[in-house]
């Protein structure tokens, strides 16, 4: 039952596309996540996820559309959305998801991770 302080955490993460374990909650997991440029086209079919910027801005491309999300605000995508991120400059990243998602849904590429790493 200890608190987490985001801005030290964030500190040590060094990389991009890999999102840190950083908390469960019933039966959902709270990810911090660094990322900048373009991520894969996926859906995740059954799971919703919500992305909180805690730093910075991102694009969220849908195949009609976009959002921008910035510093203190959230987008909640829903099961079954293709969607891709995107961020010109690096943005640090809450997410809210089910702990059994996969990241990237059912697509294997570059940045895939099998195992997430607790922060």
């Amino acid at each position: 039952m200890d608190k987490v302080n985001l801005a030290e955490k964030f500190a040590l993460i060094h990389d991009h596309w890999n999102p840190r374990i950083a908390a469960d909650l019933n039966c959902q997991q709270v990810k911090l996540v660094k990322f900048q440029g373009e991520f894969v086209w996926h859906d995740h079919k059954d799971e919703d996820e919500m992305f909180l910027v805690y730093k910075g801005s991102f694009r969220m491309d849908f195949r009609d559309h976009s959002v921008t999300v910035n510093q203190g605000e959230f987008i909640v995508v829903p099961r079954g959305v293709e969607h891709r991120p995107y961020a010109e400059h690096e943005v640090e990243v809450l997410l809210f998801e089910p702990a059994v998602i996969k990241h990237t849904g059912d697509v294997v590429a570059d940045v895939t991770k099998q195992y997430l790493e607790r922060i």
